[in-house]
This record gives structure tokens, C-alpha cells and sequence, in this order.
């Protein structure tokens, strides 16, 4: 592996991943996002790592954006070098709309122009409403909504300018059926909802599709911390009887990135084992 960092200032970093030699592949082998580029925010780990390496593994050059976890944000990127695919992680806070504006500088420069964008970063900080502090409420909107105001307001020029813009939002079923101690999230999460339907509509005629995903309770470290009593009420809860994989919601997401899915825009795809239909 080959990787090249770069100190930008004190609150960002970035690092290209390469493979060190290309391996020889078959041209008539074609995988649906070959010569596509890809921004995800919040890849450093759990549904955002999966979308990531899937998004490689179908062929696309991938930018893993990370707020914190650079070590994760490393070990993501040589998951994608064994799809045999270049990658950039670069460290951003993407409610900070200068630190967007500065990270799409720099990949524009670095990386190239994206084709697709998928916000996915995303915090929580529960809380019962009433107990509720103004500053736990602000984090939750400012990372969860402006985030994916930030971002596809600052790469929609280069959505647009591509021949295969493509928005994909990660809501949660959370924005969709609320939940006790989230009302912060719950809101966030239904505001990417409305904002992915208006937006669908505004960008149709520049043909980028926007689309959202409202996963369920899917197997990552925010699920791993609920109490087991908790976890058997919302199983019960879940026709399908599980909680879902990661994966699952990357394979989604393969879907609405690719030329398969150039028909489908404003929709909000629910993955949650049929807890909410």
C-alpha cells in the first residue's frame, strides 16, 4: 500500500491510500460505479464503513470522510485497497461549513470532482425531552441536518456538472415512528426525510436523483448500547425477528448509486425487517 499524508492545519488530515501495483483486470469485466467517485461522510465505522467498502468493491473510487476515528478511517481505506481501488480519508467536521468548503477544495484538487454523494454522519445524544439541554439538542440538528445542508450544498455544483449525480441520504426509521429519549434525533433524521423529497423535485431537471434510506435497528455500536432487556422489546417488535446487517443498508445504497436506479428519485427506502411499513 501506498499512502501519502498530507497536514492541511490543526483540525484535518488527509491521507491517500493506493494499492502498490494494479492488479491486471479483464477490460470486458465491468462493475456498475467503474470511473464514478464517491464522498461518504461518517465512514470511519459502522453502516458508513460497509457503504465505503461496497461502494469500492462495485468499482467506485471512494473519499471516507471522518470526524474523529482516523484510525478506523485507516483501517476502512485498506479495505478498499483490496478491491483494488484508490481511496482518500480526510478528517472534517461536517456541521462546520467552512471545514466542508475546505475538504471539497482540497479533494477537487486531490481527488477529482465526485459523482456521488452520501451523507451518513450522524450523531446521538438521548436524552428525555424535559431534561433536554439546548446544547444537546443543537449538536444532534447541527451534525444530523446541516451536515447534509453542508455538504450538498457545497458538492452540488459538481453533482450536477456529472453525468451521474447522485444524492443518497441515511435517514432512520427513528425520523419516521419517533422514540422515547430521541425527539433530537428523531427530528434530524425526519428533516433529511422532507429535505431529500423537496430536493428531489428542485434537482430532477439537472438529472440528479436524490434518495434516502431509513435503515431500522441495524447491528452497529449505537444498537451494541442498548441494554439487553431493551434489545429483546424491540426484537419483539421486528417481524423479521433481527436486527440488520450493515451490509444491508450498503447494498441499498450500491443500488441507488448505480445506472440501475436512474429512474427512482425522492423515494425513502425503509429497511427495518418491517418494524415500520
Amino acid at each position: 500500500m501506498i499512502n501519502i499524508s498530507i497536514e492541511t492545519t490543526d483540525y484535518k488530515h488527509a491521507t491517500f491510500w493506493a494499492p502498490k501495483t494494479k492488479m491486471t483486470v479483464d477490460q470486458d469485466v465491468k462493475k456498475p460505479l467503474d470511473g464514478l467517485r464517491a464522498l461518504i461522510t461518517g465512514a470511519s465505522k459502522g453502516i458508513g464503513r460497509e457503504i465505503a467498502i461496497a461502494l469500492a468493491r462495485n468499482g467506485a473510487e471512494v473519499a471516507i470522510n471522518y470526524r474523529s476515528s482516523e484510525g478506523q478511517a485507516i483501517d476502512v481505506a485498506r479495505m478498499v485497497e483490496e478491491s483494488n481501488i484508490s481511496a482518500w480519508t480526510y478528517r472534517a467536521d461536517v456541521s462546520e461549513y467552512e471545514n466542508v468548503n475546505e475538504m471539497k477544495l482540497f479533494l477537487t484538487k486531490y481527488f477529482g470532482p465526485i459523482d456521488i454523494l452520501v451523507n451518513n454522519a450522524g450523531i446521538n445524544i438521548d436524552r428525555m425531552f424535559k431534561k433536554m439541554e439546548p446544547d444537546q439538542w443543537g449538536k444532534v440538528l447541527n451534525v444530523n441536518l446541516t451536515g447534509v445542508f453542508n455538504c450538498t450544498h457545497i458538492f452540488l455544483e459538481q453533482l450536477i456538472e456529472s453525468k451521474h449525480g447522485r444524492i443518497i441520504n441515511i435517514s432512520s426509521i427513528v425520523g419516521q415512528m419517533g422514540n422515547i429519549g430521541q425527539v433530537n434525533y428523531a427530528a434530524s433524521k425526519a428533516g433529511i426525510i422532507g429535505m431529500t423529497k423537496a430536493l428531489a423535485r428542485e434537482l430532477a431537471r439537472d438529472k440528479v436523483t436524490v434518495n434516502a434510506i431509513a435503515p431500522g435497528f441495524i447491528e452497529t455500536d449505537m444498537v451494541a448500547g442498548i441494554p439487553d432487556k431493551l434489545k429483546e422489546k424491540v426484537l419483539q417488535n421486528i417481524p423479521l425477528g433481527r436486527f440488520g446487517q450493515p451490509d444491508e443498508i450498503a447494498d441499498a445504497v450500491v443500488y441507488l448509486a448505480s445506472p440501475n436506479a436512474s429512474y427512482i428519485t425522492g423515494h425513502i427506502l425503509n429497511i427495518n425487517g418491517g418494524m415500520y411499513l
